[in-house]
């Protein structure tokens, strides 16, 4: 059993990138995602933070995700992490961890009024920072 499964949810930050990779010309689709956390400083402060996260799709789900997603579009994705490593011009080691998609659930495009997730209004859920 795989235990490295990720669940993240956000807005695309630009139109999903079309990639043809190897000799067979695989399509892969390549997105970033905005992921907004919200929490309390010690001082009661309330913080939005945000972490940007590149998204793989191979296939036909890059072909669905490539169709039909568009900047700004909010997405569920269930996925597996992949470390990715390279050397840059200056000699340096590089690396950065994205997301392989296995599964994206298209949010509802909101029109004039934005889309309710629960019949009920809800307060953001909030962290509380521990203080050392």
């Amino acid at each position: 059993m795989y235990h490295g499964q990720v669940v993240i949810e956000g807005n695309l930050v630009r139109d999903p990138e079309k990639v043809l990779v190897g000799s067979n010309g695989s399509v892969m689709g390549k997105f970033s995602l905005a992921v907004n956390r919200y929490y309390k400083k010690a001082n009661t402060e309330a913080v939005e933070e945000v972490m940007y996260i590149g998204v793989q799709v191979w296939g036909g789900l890059a072909e669905g995700c490539l169709n039909y997603l568009k900047k700004g579009r909010g997405v569920r994705v269930v996925g597996r992490l992949r470390q990715e490593r390279w050397e840059d011009k200056e000699g340096g080691n590089r690396e950065k961890v994205i997301v392989v998609a296995e599964h994206v659930e298209f949010k509802p495009e909101s029109k004039d009024k934005p889309v309710e997730i629960c019949e009920e209004e809800q307060e953001p859920l909030f962290d509380a920072e521990i203080a050392l």
